[in-house]
């Protein structure tokens, strides 16, 4: 009687299944997280320059060098804010995985660089 050969544990079909997609995968992940990273660090810098902007401003105006209508500059960056934040998202992830094969581990490295704490 000739022996059957041993079934395919699930845990062996499914490192094989992911062997050929790992690189893809880890790669993906990895530059997304540094991507993450990224976006923080020159989003941080942007905030602060616009602080530091407004600062500034503030003084200027204190000093009676300048006069600022802040209800006219709400009026004028509300809409533009409201439009950009959206487009600007929609547009950002739209240019950030174009062309990935590994877009999805791309996405979760990147969420998770923009959540890292450092």
């Amino acid at each position: 009687m000739a022996s059957l050969p041993p079934a395919p544990t699930p845990d062996a079909s499914l490192s094989e299944a992911l062997r050929s997609v790992l690189p893809d995968l880890s790669v993906g992940a990895l530059l997304g997280f540094a991507t993450g990273l990224a976006l923080r660090k020159v989003s941080r810098l942007a905030l602060t320059l616009l602080g530091l902007l407004f600062v500034t401003v503030q003084l200027l105006a204190f000093w009676d060098i300048l006069s600022v209508n802040w209800l006219r500059v709400q009026a004028l960056a509300d809409p533009l804010l409201r439009q950009g934040g959206e487009a600007g998202a929609a547009w950002l992830g739209r240019v950030l995985t174009a062309n990935l094969p590994f877009a999805g581990a791309y996405a979760a490295g990147l969420v998770l660089g923009l959540r890292a704490r450092g």
